[in-house]
C-alpha cells in the first residue's frame, strides 16, 4: 500500500513527454551535450536561448536565459546529475542555483528501429508546482514544442524528417 501511495504522489507531480526522432540515439544525445547544439533548438515556440555558462558533465551546470516572444527574459539553471552516454541524462532545473522549487528531469534515449524515442520525465517538488508549471507556463505544450524543435534540428543535421 505504501508503494502505491508513493507512486500516486509522484504521478501527481509528474509530466511525461515523448517523441520519436529519425536519428540514432548517439546523435540525438549529442544534441544535448554541446552548447552549440542546445542554443539552436532549446525552448518552446518563439523562444530563444542565450547561454551564460555551460559545462556538460556530472555536476556541471548550464546557466542560460530564455527570451520569450513577448520580450520577457527567464533566467534558467540546470545541473547535470547523471549521464549515461546515448542512454540517459538526469538533471535538476530551476531559475537559479539552489532554487528550492527546482525540479528533476530524466531524459531517456531508446532505440526505435533506426530512430530514437526520447522520453522526458519531469517530477516537481509538489503537485502545486506542477499545476503552476502546466497552467501558468504551459509546461506540457512547451515540452512538446521543445522536443519538436530538437527533432527538426536533428533532421537538419541528418537530412531526414522526424515523426511523432
Amino acid at each position: 500500500m505504501a508503494a502505491a501511495q508513493q507512486d500516486t504522489g509522484v504521478a501527481e507531480r509528474e509530466i511525461v513527454i515523448s517523441r520519436v526522432i529519425d536519428a540514432p540515439p548517439e546523435l540525438v544525445f549529442e544534441a544535448f551535450t554541446e552548447v552549440r547544439h542546445l542554443s539552436r533548438w532549446w525552448g518552446p515556440e518563439g523562444f530563444s536561448t542565450t547561454t551564460r555558462s555551460f559545462e556538460f558533465g556530472v555536476g556541471g551546470e548550464w546557466e542560460f536565459v530564455l527570451h520569450g516572444p513577448d520580450g520577457t527574459d527567464y533566467p534558467e539553471w540546470i545541473r547535470w546529475t547523471e549521464i549515461v552516454s546515448a542512454e540517459r541524462i538526469t538533471l535538476r532545473h530551476g531559475e537559479f542555483r539552489g532554487d528550492p522549487n527546482a525540479f528533476e528531469s530524466v531524459l531517456t534515449f531508446e532505440p526505435d528501429g533506426a530512430a530514437t524515442r526520447i522520453v522526458m520525465r519531469t517530477v516537481f517538488p509538489t503537485k502545486e508546482l506542477r499545476a503552476e508549471a502546466v497552467e501558468k507556463y504551459r509546461a506540457i505544450e512547451g515540452g512538446q514544442q521543445t522536443l519538436a524543435h530538437l527533432a527538426a534540428y536533428v533532421a537538419e543535421i541528418v537530412g531526414k524528417g522526424a515523426r511523432d
